[in-house]
C-alpha cells in the first residue's frame, strides 16, 4: 500500500512538472498551423503601375507651348531633326559664342554667328580694344536651356533659346587691374538667342541669329 502511495505521489509530481514545462506559453513558440477552415481568405491586392512618361511629355520640359508648332514643322521639312540633341549644340555654342566674344576670337566668331551678328560683336570688341579694357569672364553654368519658340519658312528655320546662367564678369586695364566685377560672385544672367540654319542645306550646323536679354 505503501508503495501504491508513493508511486501515485511521483506521478502527480512528474504531471505537474510536464504541466510546468508545456502547459505554458512563453510567447516564443511556432503558432500552430491553422487548418482550411480557419485559413484567412486571400485578399488580392491591386498593384500600382506607374505609367512611364511619354516622350513627347519629356521634350515639352525644355520647350515652351509656343514653339511646339514651329518645331512640328521643322520635324516635319527635317525629320532627322532631334529636339534635345539641339538642345544640347545650343548650350555648346553658347558657351562658345561667349567665350570667343571675351578672348576677342574674331574667326571664332565667324564661324559660329551671321555675318550681322558677327559685325556686332566685332564692333565691341574693338570698341573694348580702343578703351584699353580687357574682360575676364567666366561662364560658370548654364542652369537652364529653353526653348521659346520656332518656326519656318520656307526652308529657313529659326528657334530662340532662353538661357539662364551664371557668369562671373570682371573688366581689367591694359596693365591687368581690375576696373570692375569679380570672379568670385556669379551674376545671374538670362539671355535670349535665336539659331537658324536652312533645312536640308550641307551645313548641319545652327549659327547664332540674333540676341537678347529676357
Amino acid at each position: 500500500m505503501f508503495y501504491v502511495v508513493l508511486l501515485a505521489m511521483v506521478a502527480g509530481f512528474l504531471a505537474m512538472r510536464l504541466y510546468s514545462v508545456l502547459g505554458k506559453r512563453t510567447g516564443h513558440e511556432q503558432p500552430l498551423p491553422r487548418t482550411a477552415e480557419e485559413r484567412p481568405v486571400p485578399v488580392a491586392v491591386p498593384r500600382t503601375v506607374e505609367a512611364l512618361p511619354d516622350a513627347r511629355e519629356i521634350a515639352n520640359r525644355n520647350m515652351e507651348a509656343k514653339a511646339e508648332p514651329g518645331l512640328r514643322a521643322i520635324v516635319a521639312g527635317e525629320p532627322g531633326f532631334d529636339v534635345g540633341r539641339f538642345l544640347e549644340g545650343a548650350q555648346a555654342a553658347y558657351r562658345m559664342v561667349l567665350e570667343a566674344f571675351w578672348k576677342g576670337d574674331e574667326q571664332a566668331l565667324a564661324e559660329l554667328a551671321v555675318d550681322d551678328v558677327r559685325a556686332a560683336f566685332v564692333e565691341a570688341i574693338e570698341a573694348r580694344s580702343a578703351a584699353g579694357e580687357i574682360l575676364d569672364n567666366r561662364l560658370v553654368s548654364i542652369e537652364r536651356a529653353v526653348i521659346a519658340d520656332a518656326s519656318l519658312s520656307g526652308r529657313d528655320a529659326r528657334i530662340t533659346v532662353r538661357f539662364d546662367a551664371d557668369i562671373a564678369a570682371v573688366t581689367r586695364d591694359a596693365d591687368g587691374n581690375v576696373l570692375a566685377g569679380s570672379l568670385t560672385d556669379a551674376v545671374e544672367t538670362h539671355d535670349v538667342w535665336t539659331f537658324a540654319r536652312t533645312l536640308k542645306s550641307s551645313d548641319p550646323n545652327w549659327k547664332l541669329a540674333d540676341t537678347d536679354e529676357a
